[in-house]
Order: C-alpha cells, then sequence, then structure tokens
C-alpha cells in the first residue's frame, strides 16, 4: 500500500506517560520526510500547547481540537476552523454546573476555568516545564456569568469529574444536536501521573467535528485517498481514525475497542517508540 500521508495522536502515541519523547520517534519522522511523505499531527491539545513539538517534527499539518482547527504547518495558513455556538457553551455549562462538575474552555491561546484540577492543571504543569508552551490560563470567579457576558470563541469545552458517573450526564448532553462529545477515562492503568489523579471528563465540540472528518477535509484538500493514510493512536477520540485509514495502528496499550479495529497493534510500548515501530513496519520496511 502507498502511503501518502501519516496521522498521529501525541500524548499516549508518540509523547509517554512521562512526556517524553524517544529518539527513535524522531528518527522515524526523518524517515517520513526523506519519503516525502506527510506528517500530520492529529491531538486533541489546541496548537499553542503543540506548537514547539509541531515544529520539532516540521509536522507538515496540524490537526487541533480534536478537530476543531487545522493548520498548514508550512505555511501558517488555517484550513479550517470551527467554535461552540454562545447557546452551547451555554447549554452545557449550565447543566454541568447543576452536576458540581469541573469545567474549563480553550479558547485560542487560553484555558478558562474556575480553578486549576485536572486536564487544565495538567497542562498548567506542562507549561511550567516548557517555556515555549505559548498557552495562556485565565481564573475566573464564576465560569457560567462569564460565558453570558463575553464574546468567546471557544473550539472546545472539557467537563470533568472524580466521581464514575458521566454516563448519565452524557444522556443529558445528547438532546443537544449541535453538539458531539468524546469520553476519555483516566483511571487505573491510564491514570494522568503528570498530576498524580484518577479522573474522566468529556471533551465537548460542535456537530460532526472529530480527528477522523479532520482527515476527511485533508483528504479532499490534498486530494489523497483514506486508503493511503496511516494513522496512530491510542485513545477512544483515535477511535474513527483508525478505524477508517487504510493502515489504523494502536498503541499496545490503548483501549481495547482501538484494538479490535485497528488493523495493527504495537509490540513495543510508548516509552519504548511504538509511534517508530509503526513506521518501520509498514513504510521504511516496504
Amino acid at each position: 500500500m502507498n502511503i501518502k500521508l501519516v496521522a498521529s495522536d501525541l500524548d499516549g502515541t508518540i509523547i509517554d506517560k512521562n512526556n517524553n519523547i524517544p529518539e527513535k520517534n524522531f528518527d522515524a519522522i526523518k524517515q517520513l520526510h526523506n519519503k516525502n511523505i506527510k506528517f500530520a499531527i492529529c491531538t486533541g491539545k489546541s496548537y499553542s500547547v503543540s506548537k514547539k513539538v509541531c515544529e520539532q517534527f516540521n509536522a507538515s499539518f496540524g490537526i487541533f481540537g480534536n478537530g476543531t482547527q487545522i493548520i498548514d504547518l508550512q505555511t501558517g495558513k488555517e484550513l479550517l476552523r470551527n467554535t461552540l455556538k454562545y447557546e452551547d457553551l451555554l447549554f452545557v455549562c449550565t447543566l454541568a454546573k447543576r452536576f458540581n462538575y469541573h469545567i474549563h474552555l480553550y479558547t485560542e491561546d487560553e484555558i478558562i476555568t474556575e480553578n486549576l484540577e485536572y486536564m487544565d492543571l495538567r497542562n498548567f504543569v506542562l507549561k511550567s516545564q516548557n517555556s515555549n508552551n505559548s498557552l495562556n490560563f485565565k481564573i475566573v470567579n464564576d465560569i457560567l456569568k462569564f460565558v453570558e457576558t463575553s464574546n468567546l470563541s471557544v473550539f472546545s469545552m472539557i467537563v470533568s469529574t472524580e466521581k464514575d458517573e458521566l454516563t448519565q450526564f452524557q444522556k443529558l448532553l445528547s438532546i443537544n444536536e449541535n453538539i458531539d462529545f468524546a469520553y476519555i477515562n483516566k483511571r487505573g492503568k491510564y491514570r494522568d501521573v503528570i498530576i498524580n489523579k484518577d479522573y474522566e471528563y468529556l471533551n465537548i465540540s460542535p456537530k460532526h467535528i472529530n480527528k477522523n472528518e479532520a482527515l476527511n477535509f485533508l483528504s479532499k484538500y490534498l486530494k489523497i485517498s483514506k486508503k493511503e493514510m496511516l494513522t496512530i493512536g491510542d485513545n477512544i477520540n483515535d477511535y474513527e481514525m483508525i478505524k477508517d485509514a487504510g493502515i489504523g495502528v494502536a498503541i499496545n496499550s490503548s483501549f481495547e475497542p482501538l484494538k479490535e479495529v485497528a488493523k495493527y497493534v504495537t509490540t513495543a510500548t510508548v516509552s519504548e517508540g511504538a509511534f517508530a515501530e509503526a513506521i518501520s513496519k509498514f513504510i521504511t520496511n516496504n
């Protein structure tokens, strides 16, 4: 199979749980460049958080916010932007407040929150370790009132809790036909070691916005078939892009549903260079 584009998740795929990148992965990306294969970073993170690693990898394209924004990283041109509507922000914030869930919002270059607890705390810790991270943090007294009175351009919002109870909340959210949400588990073996905490969260975005839809956009934009794409990931928000690609690869520590639809599951761990293993098997050795 002639692969023309490789799209990869970051955390848990290229970057290990301690925020380290195996040297093998840098070498594998160099091999992609040598073969003139386009490389796309495909992450739930915002561009401001991911900018440095994009530059380190000399990536061709960046899919950020699970597909809410696509940037041609070679020219800096924004190819796609999708933000949540004001009424949908109010809907989710109001509902989450009733359950006393933690909320934070992602804008172009800010995380807006009432206090740092979960993924927002994780991002804060990572920023403290990386001076090139341009993400800013805005702490507000009441996030619902802030949304009501501010003209915000929000790519996605995160609703988090330590309790195992987001299933019912998802049912309530599903009555809103303008939004999609992805459930992420950070418990047990998926525990967030950066902040040493177990929790779960929902990543809420505009309807029909996800990593796979972003790759569908790039497929048309670049005139590259999905069969000519290799995708790599580890989490539930990578499910569709792994299932639909010509070659979908799941990291060996992935959620079981990903392994079931992947064409290949790595034997190496993230720290051992699972990403590099996939590139070697399907590209450099072919």
